[in-house]
């Protein structure tokens, strides 16, 4: 199966309304190329699940800036005033998650879990809502598990096949939400003929589409 897509067929992938998982820290890691892609369809609603907002001019930010974005669920919006604007409005839902709590819950979905246990946030504004299970006399709330419609993932290299490998601290949340969504098309810096399967961190399976290389534009 031919995984590798272009610009046209990415845009046709996104639609209004949608969630969708986006990689990286502070834009190290982001696939700039396809949120630029996802800024030119000009959808609306998005559900946006990533680790910040972002700045105005990178990474999410860019699409909360173009009024695509109804929610983000993140751990801090504090380096995109904009959002924190739109948040203030009532423009934007914003919903911040403790940082390893956010990536467990979506590492929940990926493995097909209902959700986590976690100590953060017992007791405190972040239990309001939230079932509290006692553990060997230890209380725990229950975050339930989050996945998307789609995945965006900033990955080093790619075999024909869709595995991948990540480079460096751009690891970070990519090979996770790689685990969590309906499709997820990863944007790959350099096309390779093979990966030994020892420095595998993607499998194949997980990968729905591809672009990068030649096939970028």
């Amino acid at each position: 199966m031919n995984k590798w897509i272009g610009k046209k067929e990415f845009q046709s992938l996104i639609k209004d309304n949608q969630s969708i998982m986006v990689g990286g820290f502070l834009t190290c890691g982001t696939p700039e190329l396809l949120i630029d892609w996802v800024v030119e369809t000009n959808v609306k609603g998005l559900t946006i699940i990533c680790n910040d907002a972002g700045y105005p001019d990178k990474g999410v930010g860019k699409l909360i800036a173009n009024n695509q974005v109804k929610k983000v669920i993140a751990s801090h919006i504090g380096t995109n005033p904009f959002a924190g604007q739109q948040m203030s409005t009532g423009a934007l839902e914003v919903i911040l998650v403790p940082q390893g709590t956010l990536i467990e819950q979506i590492r929940a979905y990926g493995a097909g879990l209902g959700g986590i246990l976690t100590p953060t946030g017992v007791k405190t504004s972040i239990q309001e809502g939230k079932q509290v299970i006692t553990v060997a006399n230890k209380e725990f709330l229950l975050e339930e598990a989050l996945g998307a419609d789609i995945a965006l993932v900033n990955a080093y290299q790619s075999d024909a096949l869709g595995n991948l490998t990540y480079a460096k601290t751009a690891r970070n949340f990519n090979p996770i939400i790689a685990t969590a969504a309906h499709k997820v098309i990863a944007m790959v810096d350099h096309k390779v003929n093979a990966i030994d399967p020892e420095v595998v961190i993607t499998p194949h399976n997980f990968i729905d589409y591809l672009v990068g290389g030649e096939h970028i534009g």
